[in-house]
């Protein structure tokens, strides 16, 4: 399988525009004692900004070849730590990290919501994804963009667009304009796992058909709607993040009979 070839599967597209790189440094601001998870470096664009004295840095990527040029590229001054492994199936370990990444375009959802499982451990996210992503992970209530991904994120972090990148930023240009996104944790969290994932079960549920309205998306549930003192008549996307924790707090274990 040619190179291309290869990139093209693992949905590669490697950023070369020195300006937009310069502009991500400001933004992730590497200093001193920071740890970072950098998430398919590719051939080490984002890598080099991150590169700093007493910096220690995790670097993930699915690609063989990609980690063999890493270990040759980067021996200092920050200390590397280069794993050829799928991030899906990688167990992140360590407390007070950031983590960075030009994320595979085919599977940057998939990564992100992996990562609310490791909420607690994170500093900050910064990531470079495709726009469409972007404004879904960022939607607001009441907008086309408010759904299952927004509000599950939504939920565990304080997400915002910084800024846009052209196809014209990328070596193999993508088809589509591209966004780099911060993600905060939220702080005071109280979520269980079992909390967490009664939760998502609701929202899953609540987004059955966007067209009805939330009482039919959720009719088999049987919930008492005054009791929650939540407008039934209204259609999932309406509704705001404080009312979707209040339903699944009534609902107690609807992640098991899903």
């Amino acid at each position: 399988m040619s190179s291309r070839s290869i990139r093209r599967k693992y949905g590669q597209n490697y950023l070369v525009d020195k300006a937009i790189l310069f502009e991500m440094a400001n933004h992730v601001s590497a200093k001193e004692n920071d740890s970072f998870i950098e998430i398919g470096p590719g051939m080490g664009a984002l890598t080099d900004l991150i590169n700093i004295n007493n910096v220690n840095v995790t670097a993930i990527d699915i690609d063989e070849n990609n980690i063999k040029a890493l270990k040759t590229k980067f021996i200092g001054p920050a200390v590397f730590n280069f794993i050829n492994e799928d991030i899906l199936n990688y167990e992140i370990e360590g407390m007070d990290l950031r983590v960075v990444g030009n994320l595979p375009y085919n599977i940057s959802t998939q990564i992100i919501l992996k990562l609310l499982d490791n909420v607690n451990q994170i500093i900050d996210m910064h990531f470079l994804v495709q726009k469409e992503v972007a404004l879904k992970i960022t939607g607001n209530v009441s907008t086309k963009n408010w759904g299952k991904l927004a509000i599950k994120i939504a939920a565990f972090y304080d997400s915002e667009i910084l800024f846009d990148v052209p196809p014209e930023a990328f070596d193999i240009k993508p088809k589509v304009t591209s966004s780099f996104i911060r993600l905060i944790p939220k702080k005071n969290l109280n979520f269980s796992n079992t909390s967490k994932k009664n939760l998502f079960a609701l929202i899953d549920l609540a987004f059955a058909s966007r067209r009805k309205n939330i009482k039919n998306n959720l009719k088999k549930l049987n919930i008492n709607w005054a009791k929650v003192d939540i407008d039934p008549t209204k259609r999932p996307e309406e509704l705001t993040l404080e009312s979707f924790i209040k339903l699944s707090e009534e609902m107690k274990n609807l992640w098991v009979i899903m």
